[in-house]
């Protein structure tokens, strides 16, 4: 599509209304934007902006943190949650020394091929590291795309071919455009067209917005539920990896009961560490965070 009133809008808007990150910053490489884009899945960007300091200081490329153990970057991770990203990160630092001569790959399809790298983020590194044109759906653009295109409050739970077409059909012929594109609709979604309480006078596309238009109409779908975190087994998983992290030393099972109350739920979520490589047991009393990399899934 060639550029339109609508891209010149949320471009233009873009420009005086941008958030001031570092991954956006002409310097910014590769690696650090894709260090970035496995920080921000489910991570507000006021957690990540520290993290991503601290991260980028002690591995400013993916050799420096494939020559460390992979238990390492899981300490370094520290709270930000979800912590097996820390070793995907790992194991597409390692796939990338081995097949990529320690540089991040400019393709898309070598992105997708790196450990856990998806559809997403093949695309944001594509489009924002090399300024290629893909279709670059977040969370935050489905949501403005769902609104403006389909007239809906919410897009789908998971994403489907057709929001894939929409977000393609829209994007501008020439790859910087396009690029710039992406990062403007993600940006209108995320200081604008919000989940809970959008702008909309404050938004550059209202005029264009078939939900607008149609009177926000209210959500038709089922209800959406906020996850839960005090008492889950999330919060025990964070606590006993937090007991790990304090100290490089191997940490006794009796060390570990004393971070939950509930011994079934502790047991249960110590089993689940242990089995998505976050853990290592060195013997039936004694664990530590893993020396060895685990077989990450590539998804």
């Amino acid at each position: 599509m060639p550029t339109s009133p609508l891209h010149a809008r949320v471009l233009e808007w873009y420009a005086a209304h941008a958030r001031d990150l570092p991954w956006r910053q002409p310097d910014a490489t590769p690696w650090a934007i894709l260090v970035s884009e496995v920080m921000l899945q489910q991570t507000p960007v006021s957690r990540v902006l520290p993290a991503y300091a601290a991260w980028l200081t002690h591995w400013p490329t993916p050799a420096a943190l494939a020559a460390d153990a992979p238990g390492e970057a899981v300490r370094q991770w520290d709270r930000l949650g979800y912590p097996r990203r820390a070793l995907r990160l790992h194991a597409a630092a390692t796939t990338m020394v081995e097949r990529h001569g320690g540089a991040v790959p400019s393709a898309y399809d070598e992105l997708r091929s790196l450990p856990g790298v998806g559809e997403y983020t093949a695309a944001a590194v594509a489009s924002f590291a090399f300024r290629q044109r893909h279709a670059v759906l977040d969370t935050n653009v489905r949501r403005v795309l769902a609104r403006v295109a389909e007239g809906v409050r919410y897009p789908p739970t998971a994403t489907t071919a057709r929001e894939r077409r929409i977000a393609t059909d829209l994007l501008p012929d020439e790859p910087e455009t396009a690029a710039h594109w992406a990062v403007a609709v993600m940006e209108v979604g995320a200081l604008v067209c919000t989940s809970a309480a959008p702008r909309c006078g404050a938004c550059p596309i209202t005029r264009d917005c078939a939900w607008h238009q149609a009177g926000q109409p209210d959500h038709a779908g089922p209800p959406r539920r906020r996850q839960t975190y005090e008492g889950t087994d999330r919060q025990c998983r964070g606590r006993l990896l937090r007991a790990l992290r304090e100290t490089s030393e191997p940490v006794h099972r009796a060390d570990l009961e004393a971070t939950w109350p509930h011994a079934s739920q502790r047991e249960r979520a110590l089993d689940t560490l242990v089995a998505d490589g976050l853990v290592e047991p060195l013997d039936g009393d004694r664990f530590r965070l893993p020396v060895r990399a685990p077989a990450v899934p590539t998804r």
